[in-house]
């Protein structure tokens, strides 16, 4: 689940070839391939097979010459097409330890009858790949898959050994989850120093020029809840004041009016500290004040005005769904809604619990936690040995455009890696369009050119992390 949260308010300019200047090597054409299998493998959770993804993409490994030891499948016999491969490629110095690289294959639900195009089929047109997955996280899978197919076509030999997690389940919280299954079961399978996954990238403006690069450095922790009210109900023609659905709706007004309190991770501080100082005027004043103190309340209302930073900032929770009553003549004898919630590093689902109940402050309402329960956000390190070299190869790559740490919004399967141990990092690299590509919606897009650059200098930097 890709969420980018670069700010609109970051444009710069930076300069770029058109896509029409692009001529695709020989290379190239190769992991258009791999890419056209990996995005055409329809993975959803309905009718799909991350399984048979993970199978084929193993099978490209193995032609590059990595042995069957190498590979290891894994699935559970109650979720046969939800399974995933983990490939190694052995380092020369066992001193070192691992580096992961992390993608999950598996995409949202997409109906043919909504779609302008085939959501299975890969279309290339003015400059854009079109089909479901080609952004989140195809782009990211078929680039993993590829570096390490040319890593050992190549001869390369790391000083780090590399490991290669292709998983399913990223998308449905509620279904079997790969990476989730790997470290309670296998976690020697994907020991390592720190990942690189998804939730990072880069920004393009209306225009298609560079914005901005992002190497996400800690996420927020996914957690839905149910609010409920119940009465005995009663006859419709007798109407009372104690009324299930009102008392509900009391609820959800109190829920939309609370305000979690602004917090700051070392992540959120590094990254409105720059932003702070790039966009000026009265936003920047304000984000300078809020900094200083975030208890400030008029600078948190000018800061929060934008709704990334508001996210940015703090838990926050949200209605998503909602249901009540059970006859049209009756009076409700239950009403509920689900409340997800977005909760902030170092916060928990009990703490988040507690406040919205101080909020509601009805004991006629009743809140639970909705399972799943997803680990607790453990935000990693802003190391200098992770955003030095991304710095450098950006530099190289990408000339001029500016590089900064966020913290993600929304949620990826770092979350379950980092709960063991294992530092995640959102990596940038593959550009993202301001509308974020159509992810999870209709049409999601790639352009092009954004594939093969991301491709490229994602291929460099895993080579100088695995160097050293």
């Amino acid at each position: 689940m890709i969420v980018r949260t670069l700010a609109a308010a970051l444009l710069a300019s930076a300069a770029f070839a058109p896509a029409s200047a692009q001529t695709i090597r020989a290379d190239q054409s190769a992991f258009r391939a791999l890419y056209q299998e990996l995005v055409e493998t329809n993975t959803t959770l309905s009718v799909g097979s991350c399984t048979d993804a993970a199978a084929k993409m193993g099978a490209r490994l193995k032609a590059a010459g990595f042995a069957d030891a190498d590979i290891t499948y894994f699935s559970t016999p109650e979720h046969p097409k939800e399974g995933g491969l983990v490939a190694v490629l052995k380092g020369s110095d066992d001193r070192i330890k691992p580096m992961l690289l992390l993608a999950h294959v598996d995409v949202v639900e997409a109906k043919r009858e909504d779609w302008t195009r085939d959501p299975f089929k890969l279309i290339e047109e003015n400059g854009f790949f079109y089909a479901r997955g080609v952004m989140d996280d195809k782009a990211m899978a078929a680039i993993w898959t590829d570096a390490m197919i040319r890593f050992r076509k190549e001869g390369y030999k790391p000083k780090r050994t590399i490991k290669l997690a292709l998983t399913c389940g990223e998308e449905t919280s509620y279904a079997f989850n790969g990476a989730q299954w790997l470290t309670r079961n296998r976690p020697d399978l994907i020991a390592a120093e720190f990942a690189l996954n998804e939730g990072g990238g880069g920004r393009l403006d209306p225009d298609g020029k560079k914005v901005a690069l992002a190497i996400q450095i800690g996420e927020k922790a996914v957690q839905n809840y149910r609010i409920e009210a119940t009465n005995p109900g009663g006859h419709s023609s007798r109407p009372v004041p104690d009324n299930a659905i009102y008392e509900l709706a009391d609820a959800l007004r109190a829920v939309r009016s609370y305000e979690f309190p602004a917090k700051f991770t070392d992540t959120t501080r590094a990254f409105f500290t720059q932003t702070g100082k790039t966009v000026g005027g009265e936003m920047g004043a304000a984000i300078t004040t809020l900094l200083a103190n975030p208890g400030d309340s008029a600078a948190d209302k000018i800061v929060s005005s934008d709704a990334t930073f508001h996210s940015t900032l703090r838990t926050t929770c949200v209605a998503t769904l909602l249901d009540g009553g059970h006859a049209n003549n009756a009076l409700p004898q239950r009403a509920g809604a689900n409340i997800n919630c977005r909760i902030f590093p170092g916060e928990t689902n009990e703490t988040t619990s507690t406040a919205l109940k101080t909020a509601i402050n009805d004991p006629k309402i009743t809140l639970t936690l909705v399972p799943p329960l997803r680990p607790i956000a453990k935000p990693p390190a802003l190391d200098p040995k992770i955003i030095g070299p991304a710095t450098a190869v950006a530099a190289k790559h990408f000339p001029g455009v500016p590089i900064l740490p966020m913290m993600s919004t929304g949620a990826t399967d770092g979350i379950f890696l980092e709960a063991i141990g294992i530092p995640v990092y959102g990596v940038p690299g593959i550009f993202a369009e301001t509308d974020f590509n159509g992810i999870h919606g209709l049409n999601e897009r790639l352009r092009v050119r954004s594939l093969y650059e991301g491709r490229d200098y994602l291929y460099d930097l895993v080579k100088m992390y695995a160097a050293k």
